[in-house]
């Protein structure tokens, strides 16, 4: 794709919503310390008779540190090994503003590290920042976080919005595998009016802000409290994806996906893979998976709280297991035990490196209607594959559309998830457009974009589930497969 030059406002824009990011994943600890705070607050209100009885509750609250510090660790470690794609730190003052007048000479910027082994495979992530667009906090976070788990769903309240793909250049990155890493693209200056109201961090707090210095200053910072939780549902989503722990689940919603595919395509070339898209890849292992399948796989993320984590899992990881959190312990509700709650979960259950991926395995970071609207993606894929994706748009047709343009005449479009609407109620000032459609409906308007059925069936699973909590909530997702009709006219 043709590169475009940054504005110096749009860079200014991206600067200050990855710097929030930032910020929200540095703060992890502090924001867990609070809460802890509050639940020795509420120990301290009881009677003595009471206080006697759980006197236990005093120790839990200390062990509960110990993880808080050890997930941060693993944070710390992961922002440590971020690039960002702008040299972030010359463009702050010491009052904590950006300065337009200092951003030149920056619309491409080359986010590799060099590994020295030029002889390995290729993991790609293209990150395109170009839609930057203007987001509200979520106004149904009960329903979707305590009633979901979703919270991974960022396009409802995000401001790290992305698009556009370019393709990969730079270096190798990474232990064993290697990562090529561009950062192009435009974004949409229509976020300035919410940013600028909306700067959250303190002049003492924004010296350094470049992800390697940031353990320090950014502790500081005022984080609200909707990105502390898109944090925690980072740590719940790795379980998911990346630990045997999550494994139940990934058999659920991965494995059916997984075995249409290879059903679908039995006779794979080395030599002429078939291209799997795969929008909304979260972090990435079901690409990986469908890669290792013997795929041309490409997945596409939206978040950059997603594309931080996945990166850093995807290219720095050494060894299966390297790393141990402790993802239950910011709720103490509906808990069986406290082991329960303090369980540790070692990822990642395989070393991504050695999962014999096919060449040509990227992520892409950005909106899939965006990215995928331009016209070097028509008839490009042999497959697209959507797993708890649909629901995330404003307007479901749109998507539709976009994976009919995206196939070949023949392709195959695998589907699994609900239809959870994730701009649903949102009531705000700017009213977002959601446009909710049953399942009746949405087929409708996949048969009318020149989809034909050919499997399709309910599976109940859990998204980013405690499988030891007292409180389960399943889905019952939508299976299909539908294949794109070579015969039928295209709509106009």
């Amino acid at each position: 794709m043709s590169e475009r030059r940054y504005t110096e406002q749009e860079e200014a824009l991206e600067i200050k919503s990855l710097r929030r990011i930032i910020a929200a994943y540095a703060n992890y600890q502090d924001a867990a310390e609070r809460d802890v705070k509050r639940y020795e607050r509420s120990f301290k209100m009881l009677p003595p008779a009471h206080k006697e009885l759980l006197f236990h509750l005093g120790l839990k609250y200390q062990r509960l540190r110990w993880c808080i510090s050890m997930n941060a660790a693993f944070i710390m470690n992961m922002l440590e090994a971020f690039e960002p794609p702008f040299n972030m730190s010359q463009y702050i003052d010491n009052g904590g503003h950006d300065h337009p007048s200092n951003m030149h000479n920056h619309s491409h910027v080359d986010c590799t590290h060099s590994s020295g082994r030029g002889d390995s495979p290729t993991i790609s992530i293209s990150i395109s920042n170009s839609s930057l667009d203007e987001q509200h906090d979520n106004p149904k976070e009960g329903a979707k976080t305590h009633e979901s788990s979703r919270e991974t769903d960022y396009k409802k309240d995000e401001e790290d919005q992305m698009a556009g793909c370019s393709q990969p250049v730079g270096s190798n990155l990474g232990t064993s595998q290697g990562v090529d890493v561009s950062c192009n693209g435009d974004t949409n200056a229509r976020a300035a009016a919410y940013y600028q109201d909306k700067d959250v961090y303190s002049s003492s707090a924004v010296d350094n802000v470049t992800p390697r210095h940031c353990t320090g200053s950014l502790f500081k910072l005022n984080v609200p409290p909707i990105d502390v939780d898109k944090v925690r549902c980072i740590v719940r989503n790795i379980v998911r994806d990346w630990a045997e722990e999550g494994q139940k689940e990934r058999d659920e919603c991965y494995k059916p996906i997984l075995e249409e595919l290879n059903r679908l395509f039995p006779n794979r070339s080395n030599q002429r893979p078939p291209s799997c898209l795969v929008p909304g890849a979260g972090l990435g292992r079901l690409a990986l998976e469908i890669s290792s399948l013997g795929f041309v796989s490409q997945g596409n993320e939206f978040s950059y709280y997603m594309m931080i984590c996945s990166s850093f899992i995807l290219n720095h990881t050494q060894e299966a297991n390297e790393w141990t959190i402790y993802p239950w312990i910011h709720s103490n509700c509906n808990s069986l035990s406290d082991n329960d709650q303090f369980r540790p979960v070692s990822f990642p259950d395989i070393h991504p490196s050695s999962a014999g991926i096919t060449e040509g395995f990227s992520m892409c970071a950005g909106d899939f209607v965006e990215v995928y609207s331009e016209e070097s993606q028509e008839s490009a894929w042999d497959a697209v594959v959507t797993c708890f994706f649909l629901d995330t748009a404003h307007n479901i047709v749109e998507y539709i559309e976009i994976i009919s343009k995206v196939l070949k005449d023949g392709g195959v479009w695998i589907n699994l998830g609900p239809l959870l609407y994730h701009f649903a109620d949102s009531y705000g000032p700017d009213d977002d457009m959601s446009i909710e459609l049953s399942l009746e409906d949405v087929k409708k308007v996949a048969y009318h974009y020149g989809f034909v059925m050919e499997v399709e069936k309910m599976i109940e699973t859990t998204y980013t589930a405690n499988l030891r909590s007292m409180m389960q909530n399943r889905y019952r997702a939508a299976f299909w497969t539908m294949r794109k009709n070579a015969s039928r006219e295209k709509p106009c």
